[in-house]
């Protein structure tokens, strides 16, 4: 599950900024939205579908179906070459996928459980496995030539019709369709939306937000920021340009690293020294790609593209496992929908669009292109963040866990 469910994404997300820039023309900002849709989707889709998972359809089933709608929608994506259609199928597609992410999760802890295992220590290893899809889709797309056209789509309809398929085989997760209480906020179920009344947890999704500004950031420009290098002739040979999307690919095999530590870096160190390693490992992200390059400058990519299993995977994994951890069995399906809100959804709109906007106004919009101006304002955000969230999150165990209320 976790393979095919990291797959799909990988087939895409890295190379269609590359893509829909260099083959279709498209600016920074028209690049900046379809990142932007995985934010629209994840305003209201992630919470709407673990709602439903929580009270009516059973987590596994409507994962399958989310998938299967994905799989129409990407194939249908990829016949466009023109903006407004090519927007409107990337959200459909968007709009259904973003909430298998939470789903994916609530699945997962819930095979675990009936199991009697260990969540913190047994689920890295088997996410691990969802970073290798990713990377698996990554090198295909490459080595095939797939990242110049809209054929990475196929591929990623493709497994998301496998996935979809395979899905209803999963271990079935139960629902609470009558709720004890019977006031408005439950028959809806909305009772996730009421964590924000806790001051740790109110503080915890702030950041979150504020971080996943950060996500899609080189996602979207990551590779076109490196086919930028085919109009300079001591690199357009080089490895880092005619192969890119391999060289991306380090920062997935990172991750498989990194995925694995989490157990220990959790239980050592605690929730907030993770996400402060998190934060100013991105603050390393950014700052490498503003001062490397394909040729001599290849090791300081190098060195981004490792530092950043620790800033996704440090967030990411360790943020769903916060969630899981603090709240109750009831609305976790919510609560994890309600994290990637967060961090996908109002953090990745604002991230994205921000983006777009600095890469217009530094590169496309501009006769001398300075990607590094780009990449240093991208880490001094970051940097910002770090410092704030050292200063104002003070995590209590104790009276943070909403276990039981």
């Amino acid at each position: 599950m976790n393979f095919l469910q990291f797959f799909i994404w990988g087939a895409w997300l890295i190379s269609f900024g590359s893509y829909v820039g260099n083959a279709l023309h498209f600016d920074g900002v028209q690049i900046g939205s379809f990142f932007a849709t995985m934010g629209i989707a994840s305003l209201f889709m992630p919470a709407l579908v673990g709602i439903i998972a929580d009270r009516w359809v059973p987590a596994q089933k409507l994962y399958a179906i989310c998938h299967l709608l994905g799989a129409v929608f990407l194939f249908a994506a990829s016949f466009q070459t023109t903006y407004m259609p090519l927007y409107i199928f990337m959200l459909l597609s968007v709009m259904v996928y973003m909430p298998t992410l939470a789903l994916s999760y609530t699945v997962a802890y819930n095979a675990l459980a009936k199991e009697k295992m260990d969540v913190v220590k047994d689920f890295p290893p088997i996410r691990v496995w969802g970073t290798i899809g990713f990377i698996c889709a990554m090198w295909t797309v490459d080595l095939t030539g797939f990242k110049y056209s809209e054929i990475q789509l196929y591929v990623s309809a493709v497994a998301a019709l496998i996935l979809g398929c395979y899905s209803f085989s999963l271990p079935p997760c139960e629902t609470n369709a009558q709720p004890e209480s019977k006031s408005l906020i439950d028959i809806l179920g909305l009772r996730a939306f009421t964590l924000f009344k806790n001051k740790q947890m109110a503080v915890f999704f702030l950041f979150s937000m504020l971080l996943g500004a950060a996500l899609q950031i080189t996602n979207g420009f990551g590779d076109f920021f490196l086919s930028s290098f085919k109009s300079i002739p001591e690199y357009v040979h080089s490895f880092g340009v005619e192969h890119s999307i391999i060289l991306l690919s380090v920062s997935q095999i990172s991750e498989t690293l990194f995925i694995l530590t989490i157990p220990f870096f959790m239980k050592r160190f605690g929730i907030k020294k993770v996400m402060l390693m998190s934060m100013f490992a991105w603050v390393l992200r950014f700052a490498f790609f503003g001062l490397g390059n394909p040729g001599a400058g290849l090791s300081l990519l190098i060195l981004s593209m490792i530092v950043y299993g620790m800033a996704f995977d440090f967030f990411n994994i360790s943020g769903s496992l916060f969630v899981e951890q603090t709240t109750d069995s009831k609305i976790r399906a919510s609560a994890q929908g309600l994290f990637m809100l967060m961090t996908n959804g109002i953090g990745a709109i604002i991230g994205s669009y921000a983006a777009g906007a600095i890469v217009n106004h530094y590169v496309t919009k501009t006769e001398t292109p300075n990607w590094p101006a780009a990449w240093f304002i991208f880490a001094g955000y970051a940097l910002v963040v770090g410092i704030l969230f050292a200063v104002f999150f003070r995590y209590k165990p104790a009276a943070t866990s909403l276990r039981g209320q």
